[in-house]
C-alpha cells in the first residue's frame, strides 16, 4: 500500500493544538491525529507502527506523525496516573474530544477542513478563555499545570482562565489532588512555562488556584513581603520577583536565566518580620530554599547552578560600580568566571532583569552587566603563560597573574568611571 492510501477509508480527524493554534494564525508546529471506528490490528495492517503503552498510538509510515484511535478514559485512583482508558472502534469523535482539559484543545477538523467543535472551542477562544471542558478536569491534577502553562503562552493575546476553570482547580487543590503530582511532571511542565511569553502568568494561576502554596511555598512565602518602597515602588516581593521574571523573558531566551530570575529573592520571604521592610542577608537566607526547591523536583544542574549563583551574588552585581577591583576579582572568581564565562554572562542577564523588575525601572540601563562583562574579558585575556616564559614559578606565577588582572580591572574600571564624568559633563 503506498504511502498516500496509508489512511484512505480510514475515518481521520485533525485534533488538539495544530486547530487551535491554525485558528489563531499561529505556527503549526506539529500535528496530531484521531482515528475513529478502526482497531489496532487494521492500523498494523497499513503499515502504522504502534507506539503507544497505555493506550493505541500509531506513528504513520511516511510523515511519522502520530494517530491514536479514539479513546475514553476514567478515573481510578488519586493523581495523574490513576486512569484507565477504554479504545474501542465505538468510541465516537465527541466521546474522545470530551476527555481533553479545555474546550480550545478539544477542537477537531476534517480533513477538508470542517471544523468540529462540540464543546464551543471555537467561541472561547474568540472570546479568549480558556475554560474546562468538562467536571472529568477534576481527575487529572496535571490539568491545573496545563492551565498555567496555556496562560504563560496566550496571554500576550489576551487570555486569561475562565472563573469556573480557576474555581474547579481550587478545589482539586483544596482537596489535595496537587499533592499528588509527581515531580518530574510539576518540572516538565514548569520548565516549558518559562520557555513562554509570559512566565509569571504560570505562577499567577497556580497562586489564584491555591497550587502554589503546595508546589512552591517558598514563593508563596514572597507575597505580601514588603520592600522599602524607595527602592522597591511596587513594594510587595511576590509582585517584584513576577516583575523580574517577565523581565528575564524580555532579555533572554535561556530557561536557565528565566529560573534563576525566579529563585533570586526566596530569602526575602525569610526576613524576621522585626526587620521589615528591610531585608539584610536575604541572599544568604535564599540559598538552602533555593536548594531545596531545586531538590524537590529533580531541577537539571545548569538551572540549578546559575539560581543559587543569582541568589548569592545579585547584589555584589548591583554594586559592581563601586566595588574595589580586589573584590571584582574575587567575584569573578566565586563565579568561576574565567572557567565558565557563559554561565556568568548568564548570571549578569538574570542581574538585569532584577533590577529592571521594578515599577518604574523597566527600561533603565543597566551599566553594570557591560561593566563586568568587560572586567572579565580584559582579565581573562591576561596570559598566564607569558609570566612562566619569564621565568616564574609556581605562586610566583599565580601571584603575578592575579596582580595583573586587578590592574586590568583597575583599569576597566577607571575607563568606565571616566566616560561616565564625561557623559554628564562632569570637568
Amino acid at each position: 500500500m503506498s504511502s498516500e492510501s496509508v489512511t484512505e477509508g480510514l475515518d481521520v480527524y485533525l485534533v488538539g493544538g495544530a486547530v487551535r493554534d491554525r485558528l489563531l494564525g499561529r505556527s503549526v508546529k506539529e500535528r496530531d491525529w484521531v482515528v475513529v471506528g478502526a482497531t489496532p490490528a487494521e492500523m498494523e495492517r497499513r503499515g502504522f507502527r504502534p507506539v503507544g503503552k497505555d493506550f493505541p498510538v500509531f506513528l504513520h509510515p511516511a510523515s511519522h506523525e502520530e494517530y491514536a484511535l479514539a479513546r475514553t478514559e476514567r478515573k481510578t485512583a488519586r493523581g495523574y496516573h490513576g486512569f484507565s482508558f477504554h479504545a474501542a472502534p465505538d468510541v465516537t469523535l465527541e466521546q474522545d474530544l470530551a476527555r481533553r482539559d479545555l474546550t480550545v484543545n478539544a477542537m477537531a477538523e476534517r480533513p477538508d477542513g470542517t471544523l468540529v467543535d462540540p464543546f464551543n472551542g471555537y467561541q472561547d477562544l474568540e472570546r479568549r478563555l480558556l475554560r474546562h471542558v468538562s467536571d472529568a478536569f477534576r481527575e487529572d491534577p496535571v490539568r491545573i499545570l496545563r492551565l498555567a502553562r496555556f496562560t504563560a503562552r496566550y496571554a500576550p493575546l489576551g487570555f486569561r482562565p475562565a472563573e469556573e476553570t480557576v474555581a474547579l482547580a481550587r478545589q482539586m487543590a483544596a482537596d489535595g489532588e496537587v499533592d499528588a503530582l509527581v515531580p518530574e511532571r510539576v518540572w516538565q511542565e514548569m520548565a516549558k512555562a518559562l520557555g513562554e511569553e509570559r512566565p509569571s502568568a504560570f505562577i499567577q494561576v497556580l497562586r489564584d488556584c491555591g497550587a502554589l502554596v503546595r508546589l512552591l511555598p517558598e514563593l508563596e512565602a514572597l507575597f505580601g513581603v514588603p520592600q522599602r518602597p524607595e527602592y522597591h515602588p511596587e513594594v510587595d516581593s511576590g509582585v517584584h520577583t513576577l516583575m523580574v521574571l517577565d523581565q528575564a523573558a524580555r532579555l533572554s531566551d535561556s530557561t536557565e536565566v528565566r529560573f534563576a530570575a525566579l529563585m533570586h529573592d526566596l530569602g526575602k520571604g525569610a526576613t524576621p518580620e522585626q526587620d521589615l521592610p528591610r531585608h539584610i542577608g536575604h541572599e544568604r537566607r535564599g540559598i538552602p530554599l533555593v536548594r531545596e526547591v531545586c531538590a524537590r523536583y529533580k531541577v537539571p544542574n545548569a538551572h540549578r547552578e546559575l539560581a543559587l549563583m543569582a541568589c548569592e551574588h545579585h547584589l555584589n552585581v548591583h554594586r559592581a560600580p563601586e566595588l574595589r577591583p580586589e573584590t571584582v576579582l574575587k567575584l569573578l572568581e566565586r563565579c568561576d568566571a574565567f572557567r565558565r564565562p557563559e554561565r556568568f554572562h548568564a548570571l549578569l542577564l538574570a542581574c538585569e532583569a532584577d533590577a529592571r523588575g521594578r515599577t518604574g525601572f523597566e527600561e533603565r540601563d543597566y551599566p553594570q552587566r557591560p561593566l563586568l562583562a568587560a572586567c572579565l574579558e580584559t582579565a581573562a585575556a591576561i596570559d598566564g603563560g607569558a609570566f612562566a616564559r619569564e621565568g616564574l614559578q609556581g605562586k610566583e606565577i599565580a601571584r603575578a597573574l592575579r596582580e595583573a588582572r586587578l590592574d586590568a580591572i583597575r583599569a576597566v574600571k577607571e575607563a568606565r568611571s571616566q566616560e561616565e564624568m564625561t557623559t554628564r559633563g562632569t570637568p
